[in-house]
């Protein structure tokens, strides 16, 4: 098998992440469940934008600011997702480009405009979010690049995307594409309720197409439908070669075969909890595709996530490398 080209390839929702501080007055005033994730359209995506405190705006989506933390911390990253042809979309390709992930996808020209999340955060951390999905979701088969993914050491899935069957078949010719070269393949679940709407193809996808899975202890229970998390866990073993399962301020527990790591939590004063899950993937497949120890691997997870969730945004603000030496 020839050498990787690429360490990471991520594929998912390519969205202008809008991200400000609101207290919890504005949340009632428009209407807003604090800690919820809504669809909105484009008007509602207009007025809230118009409404909301100043903030800062980059290339956002799941799988995307696991590519920008991994390039970040040194990692050979590409990415695959959809923008438009418009003004935001070019923000969203100079950004990520800017961190160094190469992005290939050509953009969407004379359709729905990109994809933004409006995040608004309250003084307790938590994030509310508002997403207009726009052109992200017409990714489909023809933006997957088999010669992409085999040049890619692990290929990213992204749980949000899986929404449009379009992209549920782009997901399972990239899983194809990448163990016809030999290649592994991630997913993350994301979101309980996306994981709840889709459940039986998401089992299909886990059980057939997948080695690598990364979940929350919401995520992995609501997939396989158990009452405890020791019981979900034990399914997830099962199915994939390799699970990393995170559990907020109880660290996260990876299983690999018979083998069972525990990683404690870093210490972390929580500001914001907006991409701790999509930092702890990319800290992890950073060490995994660098050759470390399952061990090393969840404490460069767990460093990345506590050092996002201690800032306003999904993107660090230290050197995650210096953090990952001392």
């Amino acid at each position: 098998m020839t050498q990787p080209t690429y360490d990471i390839l991520g594929i998912g929702n390519a969205i202008v992440d809008v991200v400000s501080q609101a207290d919890d007055a504005f949340l009632s005033r428009h209407d807003m469940h604090k800690g919820a994730m809504i669809l909105i359209d484009t008007p509602a995506a207009d007025a809230l934008y118009a409404a909301m405190p100043a903030g800062n705006e980059s290339s956002g989506g799941s799988a995307a600011n696991t590519c920008a933390v991994a390039a970040g911390l040194g990692s050979r990253v590409a990415y695959i997702g959809k923008v438009a042809d418009d003004q935001l979309g070019g923000v969203f390709r100079h950004d990520i480009e800017s961190v160094g992930v190469h992005f290939p996808t050509a953009p969407l020209t004379g359709g729905a405009p990109t994809a933004r999340c409006l995040i608004l955060v309250t003084p307790d951390g938590q994030r509310t979010m508002n997403t207009f999905l726009g052109a992200c979701v017409t990714l489909g088969e023809d933006d997957v690049d088999p010669a992409l993914v085999a040049a890619s050491a692990v290929t990213y899935l992204e749980g949000y995307l899986f929404d449009p069957p379009a992209a549920q078949a782009a997901f399972r010719k990239a899983a194809a594409a990448a163990h016809a070269a030999g290649r592994r393949v991630a997913l993350s679940l994301s979101d309980a309720f996306c994981v709840n709407r889709h459940r039986t193809a998401f089992l299909d996808l886990v059980a057939n197409h997948v080695d690598i899975l990364f979940a929350n202890e919401t995520e992995i229970t609501a997939l396989y439908e158990c009452n405890t998390f020791a019981e979900a866990a034990e399914a997830a073993r099962k199915d994939v070669a390799l699970a990393a399962l995170t559990r907020s301020e109880a660290g996260s527990l990876i299983l690999q075969g018979n083998e069972t790591v525990h990683i404690q939590a870093e210490p972390a004063k929580v500001v914001d909890t907006t991409g701790a899950g999509d930092a702890y993937a990319a800290g992890f497949l950073s060490g995994l595709t660098a050759g470390k120890t399952l061990s090393q691997c969840g404490r460069m997870g767990s460093i990345a996530a506590a050092e996002i969730i201690g800032r306003f945004g999904a993107r660090p603000a230290t050197d995650l490398r210096k953090l990952m030496r001392d």
